[in-house]
């Protein structure tokens, strides 16, 4: 053994995360809304303060962690119809015994303001109920309406739940009863939303009195909020009272905000040690100018005393287009045709080896094609199926339909609902043209919306561009009701949806929370249906054959949520979660 391998782990230090462009953290109530439900917000702000009650994804295994997770194993009835849990008997930081009621707490926020939650499904979880409630104070039970995938009901179902502390069960005038009672959701609510500030608002004013309030400073996770400065930098600080396993070695994790790729590059040149070093950042894909051989591996590194730790994580990615759109860019995006002939204007194989330098890896459907497991059906292991890069195939399917492609953009000629016409709601003399917003301060991001702009052109549809602001894109062009608000037409946040199990309830049944174009068809809710009932891997083929030839989104490359950049002398941070987590409270420095 070496004498660098005999020293331990030291107690003590502070870690600077230098965090992506473009999104602040701006929810702090774990109840996110699906226009604020995103990975830095939810997986690297609200997570290391209120923990789930399932964990997932330590040591790099897509699988739960029991001994991180605030819930024992559930346990099923004979009949498959019910599952029992127990709670364990852990401390929220202001000395209340987490119990059977903060489950039920966030479950009955669900059940009465469920389309306010990112993650809640129509017609699932806690619809999908026919009792539920607490055997004693540590235990509760839920009742299904009929059997499930138990798989699925751990992985997509109970892990939605947060507990909240009985302190955060009360309004302005004082104490209330919604863990008990659903008929104290709505006042209680209310009452968490004032004191959480305008999840719009985009100052960071009313986000700098989160840390010294008696309700966001009740914690349960392994860290709590110190501070949170009008110039957007996150402290974290360890919660003392923390019950679960790997207590933090840090003094302090910090987050400090960029504003663009070049920003956080600049920064990362500097290196890790000295005053405002970054310990941890990211390599900007656009600065990754020499390949690698797999995703997962990082390949040279451009910069010294860093090593490169590819984040990659479990997730599909894509452009979001508005089906409630109430002009004629919605009754477009309903054209199937259309969907498929702008799929067929991106060339995924050319950004994976050109833009991201064999960083990505392309993405037929509606299933992780990376890491490699048995869920993706055999048709699209198989290559580019169903929808490969094709320009004249695109604009054969829209000249099939009623549009001279002669000019772009392309014109209706044939209105109508018929064969070869172009569909409801397009008048003749229509132009093929919509508005595609995406992430400023993302370069090959840019590069690869320039690429499906020429590309989709030569097909004859004019994609127009715009970069917004990435944390205003989210929040304005959100899911919304058909009307005369509801104008956004396509949205790219270079994001897209990380996965605990890969079925589609959550992106495209009808009304799902992250369902953002508000896409909705009877057959995809039927197959999505089968598939969370059953673990016969085809009734999951099925689902994902018939979403990648509807093509609801935009299917674009994927690519790791990061290329991190790790000091060399700060251990622990391997192996990366594939659910996208963070856990600084495993991070350390060794004894000198």
């Amino acid at each position: 053994m070496t004498a660098a391998e005999e020293r331990k782990p030291k107690r003590g230090g502070t870690v600077t995360w230098a965090c992506a462009p473009g999104f602040p953290p701006a929810v702090i109530f774990p109840f996110t809304p699906a226009e604020r439900m995103g990975t830095r917000n939810v997986l690297e702000f609200q997570a290391l303060m209120y923990s789930t009650l399932y964990y997932f994804g330590s040591n790099g295994l897509p699988e739960p962690d029991w001994d991180r997770s605030i819930g024992e194993q559930p346990r099923w009835s004979a009949d498959g119809l019910t599952v029992t849990i127990k709670v364990k008997p852990w401390k929220w930081s202001n000395g209340e015994t987490l119990c059977a009621d903060n489950v039920l707490f966030w479950v009955n926020l669900m059940k009465v303001k469920g389309d306010r939650y990112g993650e809640y499904v129509p017609g699932y979880f806690p619809d999908n109920l026919t009792d539920y409630g607490k055997r004693g104070e540590d235990t509760v039970y839920f009742t299904f309406d009929r059997p499930y995938s138990q798989r699925w009901v751990l992985m997509n179902q109970l892990s939605t739940i947060t507990p909240l502390p009985k302190s955060w069960d009360r309004t302005a005038e004082g104490p209330a009863n919604a863990s008990g009672d659903p008929a104290d959701v709505e006042a209680v609510y209310a009452y968490l939303m004032a004191e959480q500030g305008d999840i719009v608002d985009e100052g960071n004013t009313h986000r700098t009195r989160w840390a010294d309030s008696p309700v966001w400073s009740t914690v349960s996770g392994p860290w709590r909020l110190k501070s949170y400065t009008v110039e957007g930098v996150v402290t974290f600080v360890p919660n003392e009272s923390y019950s679960g396993p790997h207590k933090p070695y840090l003094d302090e994790f910090r987050q400090v905000p960029t504003f663009s790729d070049e920003e956080q590059y600049e920064m990362l040149r500097r290196g890790p040690r000295g005053k405002d070093a970054i310990q941890v950042g990211y390599l900007p894909l656009s600065f990754a100018t020499e390949p690698t051989t797999s995703p997962d591996k990082g390949g040279p590194n451009p910069l010294d005393n860093y090593r490169l730790v590819p984040q990659t994580a479990y997730c599909v990615r894509y452009t979001a287009l508005n089906f409630n759109n109430p002009t004629v860019r919605g009754k477009l995006f309903h054209q199937t045709y259309f969907r498929q002939a702008l799929q067929s204007c991106l060339d995924q194989d050319a950004a994976v080896r050109d833009i991201y330098q064999g960083y990505a890896y392309r993405q037929n459907g509606p299933v992780p094609m990376y890491p490699e497991t048995d869920f993706v059906s055999p048709r699209q292991r198989e290559g580019a199926w169903p929808l490969p890069f094709d320009v004249d195939h695109a604009r054969r399917l829209l000249e099939d339909n009623g549009w001279d492609t002669s000019v772009t953009p392309a014109v209706c000629v044939r209105p109508g609902t018929g064969p070869g016409e172009a569909g409801e709601g397009i008048p003749a003399g229509t132009e093929l043209t919509f508005l595609l917003r995406y992430a400023e301060g993302r370069p090959a991001l840019t590069r690869l919306m320039r690429q499906l702009r020429a590309d989709a052109a030569k097909a004859g549809i004019d994609v127009r561009l715009e970069e917004v602001y990435g944390s205003v894109l989210v929040a304005e062009d959100a899911p919304c009701e058909a009307g005369p608000d509801c104008l956004w037409e396509a949205c790219c946040w270079n994001g897209g949806w990380v996965f605990h199990h890969p079925t589609g309830e959550i992106l495209f049944s009808t009304g799902a929370g992250g369902n953002f174009g508000h896409y909705s068809d009877a057959e995809a809710d039927r197959l999505i249906d089968a598939s969370v009932t059953t673990d016969d891997p085809q009734a999951l083929y099925d689902y994902q054959d018939y979403i990648a030839e509807q093509v609801p989104v935009l299917f674009t490359p994927n690519f790791p949520i990061r290329l991190f950049e790790v000091s060399e002398d700060l251990h622990g941070f391997e192996p990366v979660n594939p659910f996208g987590m963070i856990s600084p409270e495993n991070w350390y420095y060794l004894e000198d």
